[in-house]
């Protein structure tokens, strides 16, 4: 499943996406300083987009929180649950990966696919968010549904991707079951990932 993703825009290109939009953004901690990456992984702190007082907001959260075992949960289940529309949150993104075994028979590593969305630069992974107010510790984790027809070749799920026109339905709660779906055939582009 996927555990690693990248988000090589700058934060001033998910803002004005935003704007473009109708759905400014607030700063509770002040406009967060987000190199562009090409891997942000499990545990690591990243860009969200949730609902807040004042409106969205963008704030910087890790990515998995603890399970009852002490394993990460930084993939989650969509199918058959519903999610309160304080909880949803949008996860800034352009590319995300998943591995295969490699075909090549004395290969140890595995293959790393990059996935990207056809139509458009700048996509969002739905998500949900957890908040630990003693601690401190807000976290998220990604949705998952089945695999619409380019990804199932190399995984039995999918995270949920939204394009821009989408985020304001996730943030304001749209039907899960409308939008927590597989990504239609020829939406996704798929590369080998050096």
């Amino acid at each position: 499943m996927c555990n690693e993703y990248r988000n090589r825009k700058p934060v001033r290109r998910l803002i004005d996406q935003c704007n473009e939009l109708n759905m400014p953004l607030n700063y509770p901690g002040g406009i967060p300083n987000v190199e562009p990456t090409d891997n942000i992984r499990i545990t690591d702190r990243a860009p969200i987009l949730r609902n807040g007082d004042d409106g969205v907001q963008l704030e910087m959260m890790r990515w998995s929180w603890p399970s009852p075992k002490g394993a990460p949960v930084f993939n989650f289940r969509s199918e058959n649950r519903r999610f309160d529309r304080m909880q949803r949150c949008l996860i800034p993104a352009d590319g995300f990966y998943e591995f295969t075994a490699s075909k090549e028979a004395k290969a140890k590593r595995k293959d790393k696919w990059l996935f990207t969305l056809k139509a458009t630069e700048l996509f969002a992974i739905a998500g949900i968010w957890r908040g630990k107010a003693a601690t401190g510790q807000d976290a998220w984790t990604m949705l998952t549904c089945e695999p619409g027809p380019d990804i199932a070749p190399y995984h039995d799920r999918q995270v949920v991707v939204l394009g821009p026109e989408r985020w304001g339905e996730w943030l304001d709660g749209a039907n899960e079951k409308k939008i927590l779906a597989a990504s239609e055939a020829g939406s996704i582009v798929v590369e080998k990932a050096s």
